[in-house]
């Protein structure tokens, strides 16, 4: 029994000895230091000696410098493991600069070949020039393109501009030639997009282009997706501000609200303009109880914008009571209807608001009849961004 016991410890004491020898063997390796060699050829391939090897840590800043022998061979003595900077220099000059990662307890070899280097270097500038061809092409395409589209996007804009001040049973006619320009644009728009990466700086323009392209065909839901792509690149405030006019436009008020505030974040000293933009929104989409609010909130921004002012009083008219009187129904002014009209007459007397505001007035006074309240849809009104 005492024997066992013996071999237990003895067995024992050799495990703890192995562990201990194990452990001392680890930290005397972590405490060798590292060295560097290898050989340096010149674009012939041949050895190149005399060349300078200054070998610099990257944290402490010190170095040393070696000289290749007649076989281009160097090698440094003892450097603590880290990060360091291995630089060739010829009569003063550095030829070439290399991070090097040396390990304690390593002799880390590192050869400079200047003929491979040379062709490498050869073959990464053959294909940089390539592909700043390739990029020349596009952009000369993607030019062409957007040209294109810019030219047919302001014929669209006159014709549009032409047919809201004709009479409705008069538009009908340049309809077409409203389509054929805007539908120009469109194309024109996406083919210039599709010569642009998803990185390439003009991106966000040709997509701000194309919301506006969409706008003149009526179609808000693509200009709105347009302009979503165009803020997602760069977050500017007309972006914003466009993407809250198509998208109220389209019906998604909630998603307007947040694209309107986003521009008024970015840009405060235009918040009367957004907070207009999205009352008008409104308005046009039939939510005009929704539209009084936001514009109130413009008056506040702006008490000196006729536009705003009339914009409040009309919508402030849409949305009267009324009450019975007898067999006849009375209409109930809304708190703050003449003086909003009041206003816009005030700041804009001989102008357009003004006038709309005395004709509301009138109305009101004629129990209401005959007011026309109806707001233009096309700018001045809704206002974009450039």
């Amino acid at each position: 029994m005492k024997q066992l016991k013996r071999t237990r410890i003895a067995m024992v004491l050799v495990c703890v000895l192995t562990l201990a020898a194990g452990l001392a063997i680890s930290a005397s390796a972590q405490e060798k230091p590292a060295k560097i060699h290898g050989q340096v050829l010149d674009v012939s391939g041949n050895p190149f000696p005399g060349v300078i090897v200054t070998v610099r840590s990257s944290t402490t800043g010190q170095g040393t410098d070696l000289v290749a022998d007649n076989q281009g061979r160097y090698r440094s003595g003892n450097l603590a493991a880290g990060s360091y900077t291995v630089s060739l220099k010829v009569k003063n000059d550095v030829i070439y600069t290399q991070i090097v990662q040396l390990v304690a307890a390593q002799d880390t070899q590192q050869d400079f070949n200047f003929k491979e280097l040379q062709s490498k270097q050869s073959e990464e500038q053959t294909e940089a020039a390539k592909k700043n061809d390739e990029a020349k092409a596009k952009f000369t395409a993607m030019k062409q393109h957007f040209d294109a589209a810019n030219t047919a996007l302001d014929q669209a804009k006159q014709t549009r501009a032409q047919m809201d001040k004709m009479p409705r049973d008069q538009q009908a006619s340049s309809q077409g030639q409203l389509d054929q320009t805007a539908g120009t644009a469109v194309t024109e728009f996406n083919a210039a997009l599709e010569q642009t990466g998803d990185n390439d700086p003009n991106r966000n323009i040709v997509l701000a282009r194309l919301g506006e392209a969409y706008e003149i065909e009526n179609k808000y839901s693509d200009a709105a997706g347009a302009y979503a792509k165009a803020v997602a690149l760069k977050p500017d405030p007309s972006y914003y501000n466009n993407l809250g006019n198509s998208l109220a436009r389209s019906g998604k008020v909630d998603d307007a609200l947040t694209a309107y505030q986003k521009a008024i974040e970015l840009d405060p000293m235009n918040t009367a303009m957004y907070w207009r933009n999205f009352s008008i929104g409104l308005y046009n989409s039939g939510r005009i109880k929704e539209s009084v609010d936001p514009l109130k909130k413009a008056t506040e921004a702006d008490p000196k914008n006729a536009q705003a002012w009339y914009l409040l009083g009309a919508a402030l008219v849409n949305t009267m009571d009324f009450k019975k009187d007898g067999d006849k129904m009375v209409p109930v002014m809304q708190p703050g209807t003449q003086e909003a009209y009041q206003k816009a007459i005030e700041l804009d007397p001989n102008g357009p608001w003004g006038g709309q505001a005395k004709q509301g007035l009138e109305a009101l006074q004629a129990m209401g009849v005959g007011i026309d309240t109806k707001i233009n849809s096309r700018p001045p009104a809704n206002q974009k961004k450039k």
